[in-house]
């Protein structure tokens, strides 16, 4: 399986990180994803990248709801890592209007500056999208360059989104949420071709029943896998295959 997204740097494993690495691997995890959220958070994802070189593959970029003021600094750091280091993507960026719209514009600003570098290092990109999933669409479609590609990570969207998502040529991030007895996922899953899905978790947040409100980890995937197999009524191993080949096409991005 591929972890598509995790943030297994946080401090949230500060006292067990080996441990929750090995039930990882141990769950039958290949490699790990891991999405940035700003300048602060580098240092330790990098030092992971180092220490597990094939495993925990990291992203680059700016998170949507740490854009602030003077955030072209932080793009500053974001692209002078991007010219430095063989980064898989540039993620996990996009837009946040859950919290706070005060930022809105300068959201918009980051994310099609990051899908420019994305575009010119021949990466796919990592999308957040909170309560603004047409603005984010709609960002996409004004940048207008079809080979961008990439994730809608923890798509929790309607039919009528995943199809959107779809047609633009991106891959639905699968996590938690679909095992949420009304997460609303059950309503799209088996909608969806399997080719265009892709399993997550975002650990530390948002783990699976029966460990929802509890601190999420990467081997729960396979109960992320689980579900969707359930869902489409296939078996948890096709689930699997067909995810993780998904995943790994997407490190295959046709040159600018």
């Amino acid at each position: 399986m591929i972890e598509t997204h995790a943030h297994i740097y946080s401090d949230d494993y500060a006292d067990d990180r080996i441990e929750m690495l090995t039930r990882a691997w141990n769950a039958g995890v290949e490699q790990i994803w891991m999405p940035n959220c700003d300048s602060g958070t580098i240092a330790g994802m990098m030092e992971l990248a180092a220490a597990y070189p094939e495993k925990c593959l990291p992203m680059i970029g700016l998170h949507p709801t740490y854009v602030k003021d003077g955030f072209e600094k932080e793009l500053q750091i974001m692209e002078e890592w991007l010219d430095k280091y063989p980064f898989i993507a540039v993620g996990e960026i996009g837009m946040d209007l859950f919290w706070d719209v005060t930022y809105k514009e300068q959201q918009a600003e980051a994310f099609l500056y990051q899908c420019k570098l994305a575009r010119k290092h021949n990466l796919w990109i990592d999308i957040h999208s909170r309560n603004a999933f047409q603005e984010t669409v709609d960002l996409i479609e004004q940048f207008g360059d079809s080979a961008l590609k990439g994730i809608f990570h923890c798509f929790t969207g309607t039919l009528e989104e995943a199809n959107q998502a779809i047609e633009l040529g991106f891959k639905l991030g699968i996590g938690g949420v679909a095992t949420f007895k009304n997460g609303g996922l059950d309503k799209v899953i088996p909608y969806v071709d399997l080719e265009h899905l892709v399993l997550e978790t975002d650990a530390p947040y948002l783990a699976p029943v029966p460990y929802r409100g509890k601190r999420n980890e990467v081997s729960y995937i396979e109960i992320v896998a689980q579900r969707v197999a359930d869902l489409k009524q296939l078996s948890k191993q096709e689930v699997i295959d067909v995810t993780t080949e998904s995943a790994r096409k997407l490190l295959q991005i046709q040159p600018a």
